[in-house]
């Protein structure tokens, strides 16, 4: 019955969500619509880091570098192809092979978490540095200038599936990226509520006790690897269709940083509180970015060290326990005034 209950929950708030999208996207103006864009686009990014961290346990601090992945592929592949319909399924499916290959060999390697964290934040920097420095004309893939620091300019934003002349227009971008980030957060939802999920959290919770108990641990953890970096390279997709433009600023360190922050925040072991926390910390840095008084980086690592040291859970894990505690006060005193009346 937790089961059912747990999946009709969930299609629930994915209809209020889209609803409340499709209602948005006929009423706000233009700018602020391209706003809300890229925040959710930012949401699945960070959605796919609170999956990998926050159940399995893989803490990856180069989550930019398949996000940047799913950036350059797309946009190599629609300038080659003049259709976003095939660039799309491209943009996931690279990143989430290069995982596959990147993840083979840290799990199947016996590499610590420590080590892991450090190897995938090098591949982040490796990436950011070679396409930084590919400036030169005869950087080029096909049809597709690398353009170095200067970035690929002009990139074709998404059409209907196999039609290149009829391009979204905004409000059909906006609900696009609405709709992803739901679909991504139902299949997660479904995925942990799976044998596979419940596995996954079981080996973030006891990784030997796990392996004794039968189960293919480096499988498990390469699988999940996977899924999170296919889900940011379909943010890394969206993210070049809301400015039509992509550079190697999507592989920079800051960019790795930010999610780190979004999952801290918002709370590991949750899929919608690292969402909420990212279009709230991305809302106050869209604030913070229009005047010139207070750096933006400073007040980000200013909200990273109170979480850290005074609210390790999060805002919504530590939300959740104080209001169970609050709902069970009540019904600690009927217990007692029943104790009390009994002779």
């Amino acid at each position: 019955m937790k089961k059912f209950s747990e999946t009709y929950q969930t299609l629930a708030l994915a209809v209020v969500v889209m609803l409340a999208a499709l209602w948005l996207s006929g009423v706000i103006e233009l700018y602020t619509l391209l706003s809300l864009t890229v925040f959710f686009v930012m949401g699945i990014l960070a959605l796919s880091l609170a999956f990998i961290w926050g159940y399995g346990g893989i803490l990856c601090f180069g989550q930019a570098a398949f996000f940047g992945l799913g950036a350059y592929t797309y946009s190599i592949a629609v300038i080659n192809w003049g259709d976003s319909t095939w660039a799309v399924l491209a943009a996931i499916a690279v990143p989430m092979l290069f995982s596959l290959l990147l993840g083979y060999v840290i799990f199947y390697g016996g590499v610590s978490d420590v080590y892991l964290g450090a190897i995938t934040l090098a591949v982040s920097l490796v990436l950011f540095n070679w396409i930084n420095s590919t400036s030169g004309s005869e950087y080029h893939l096909g049809q597709a200038l690398l353009g170095g620091f200067n970035g690929i300019p002009s990139v074709p934003t998404l059409n209907i599936p196999f039609n290149p002349d009829n391009v979204l227009s905004p409000e059909a971008l906006f609900m696009v990226t609405v709709g992803s980030l739901v679909l991504c957060y139902v299949l997660l939802k479904f995925t942990l509520m799976s044998r596979f999920g419940k596995t996954v959290v079981a080996i973030r919770e006891n990784e030997q006790r796990a392996g004794l108990l039968g189960y293919n641990v480096p499988a498990h953890k390469l699988c999940t690897f996977a899924i999170g970096a296919a889900i940011a390279g379909l943010a890394g997709c969206l993210y070049v269709n809301w400015g039509a433009f992509v550079s190697p600023g999507v592989f920079s360190l800051s960019q790795s940083a930010q999610i780190i922050i979004w999952v801290i925040v918002g709370g590991r072991g949750t899929l919608i509180g690292p969402v909420l926390s990212c279009i709230a910390l991305q809302w106050l840095v869209t604030r913070l970015g229009a005047q010139q008084t207070v750096d933006t980086n400073l007040v980000l690592g200013i909200i990273l060290a109170i979480f850290v040291l005074l609210i390790p859970g999060g805002i919504l894990p530590t939300l959740k326990r104080v209001f169970m505690r609050k709902k069970k006060r009540p019904q600690a005193r009927i217990n007692a005034d029943v104790q009390e009346v009994k002779p």
